[in-house]
């Protein structure tokens, strides 16, 4: 009866122990820190839309900080352009539900238009 005991007894103990030893290197492998010289992911780039509709811009003045991928997408049944004043930027001529991106690296104001409707005014603050 004496070895009975013991015997269980031992084997919930090893049993117990195999799950600890189990757990804890589950969690160190789950923790474990980021080895030198390895850089954690960039943020993702932030991105703002402008809709071209209606033969307007629309938001018709946006604002956003430097490394900003912006989209101007045309959904009009005519031909946009895209144009800044100073060339920073230039799409070609976009078709109904194209789009054209630009990527606002610099501070500065962007002042924009449609070349083939002039009246067709944006902004782009980029901060």
């Amino acid at each position: 009866m004496i070895a009975t005991r013991t015997s269980k007894t031992s084997r919930r103990r090893a049993e117990w122990i195999f799950c600890l030893a189990f757990w804890t290197m589950a969690a160190l492998i789950s923790f474990q820190a980021v080895p030198s010289g390895v850089a954690a992911a960039p943020a993702a780039a932030t991105k703002a839309e402008v809709k071209i509709d209606n033969f307007s811009f629309s938001p018709e003045a946006l604002t956003v900080k430097a490394g900003t991928q912006i989209t101007w997408t045309n959904g009009d049944d005519i031909p946009h352009t895209v144009v800044s004043g100073d060339q920073a930027f230039k799409s070609k001529v976009l078709g109904t539900g194209e789009k054209f991106t630009f990527t606002a690296s610099k501070p500065g104001t962007y002042s924009y238009s449609c070349s083939i409707h002039p009246n067709m005014t944006g902004k782009v603050v980029v901060e």
